[in-house]
């Protein structure tokens, strides 16, 4: 059984840069907790908690000297809470996320209507609405072509979540032109999220059986898999190394790896070596 890993896989500048953070601050003592989980990675929140950095909902909730934001960002309302608290702030946000909310906020001030593509319900989309909202502009979150509201009047100005697909920004923006509306559009997808998407699907058509490692609650780890069982029926998505045991590697000549954003390299190698591991009791 050959095991291929994709030529982009695994924890990205943004994350890696919050991981680092968190470890430098539970290495140097002293208390520190996060506002919320600073990756959706539910292995990488329970060894933080474990070192002493544990992840908290909400400001009020803070009894550390020290908050650590998530790497989604958070927003106004809640960094202002911070303070309140009397918490020193370690930034964590990702570079790519800040950019995104600072696109938001100056669509906003420029008086359009600001469209953000992305999933109601995750935290940096629930952060590029409030940032845009703090700004005086009119907020609506389109998942799909369908949340695009049927009367628009004025201008309007698109900001993405940065891990969503090219493509479901491409649709919205199809609407907007069939209609005659032209809108601003700030380009905010990552680009490491698109190369890990380009690669994985392109290694899912090669392989029999597809991998894809990430937490359960990862948005992006998450589009990697729809990506890939659209190219192959036989696409995963685990966590862990004990999740491999469900799955029949029998037939498989050729199985192929990759693995969302959130996911740290040491967890990426475990993954490989229970693979390994299926492959030479395949030969015996």
């Amino acid at each position: 059984m050959e095991i291929i890993i994709a030529s982009r896989a695994g924890a990205c500048y943004g994350v890696q840069r919050a991981l680092n953070l968190a470890q430098k601050a539970a290495q140097s003592g002293g208390d520190v907790q996060t506002l919320g989980s600073l990756i959706h990675n539910p292995q990488v929140v329970a060894e933080l908690a474990a070192s002493g950095v544990e992840a908290v909902s909400k400001p009020e909730d803070l009894t550390a000297s020290r908050a650590i934001i998530r790497s989604h960002g958070v927003t106004p309302q809640v960094r202002e809470g911070i303070e309140q608290a009397g918490a020193d702030i370690i930034d964590a946000t990702c570079p790519h996320v800040l950019r995104a909310q600072q696109a938001a906020r100056d669509l906003a001030l420029e008086g359009r209507l600001v469209i953000v593509v992305g999933e109601e319900s995750h935290p940096e989309v629930e952060g590029l609405r409030a940032w845009a909202e703090q700004a005086g502009g009119q907020v609506v979150v389109a998942a799909t072509p369908d949340d695009v509201p049927s009367q628009i009047d004025g201008s309007v100005g698109i900001v993405v979540q940065t891990t969503q697909r090219r493509e479901k920004l491409d649709a919205i923006i199809d609407v907007l032109t069939s209609r005659g509306i032209e809108a601003e559009i700030r380009d905010t997808i990552c680009s490491a999220t698109s190369t890990r998407q380009e690669a994985a699907a392109e290694l899912a058509s090669q392989v029999d059986v597809m991998v894809v490692i990430g937490g359960h609650n990862s948005s992006n780890t998450t589009r990697l898999f729809e990506i890939c069982r659209a190219r192959s029926p036989q696409a995963f998505h685990i966590e862990s190394p004990d999740e491999l045991q469900a799955i029949d590697f029998k037939r498989a000549q050729r199985v192929g790896v990759t693995a969302g954003a959130s996911t740290p390299e040491d967890q990426i190698e475990s993954v490989i070596e229970r693979l390994r591991s299926f492959a030479e009791s395949q030969e015996e």
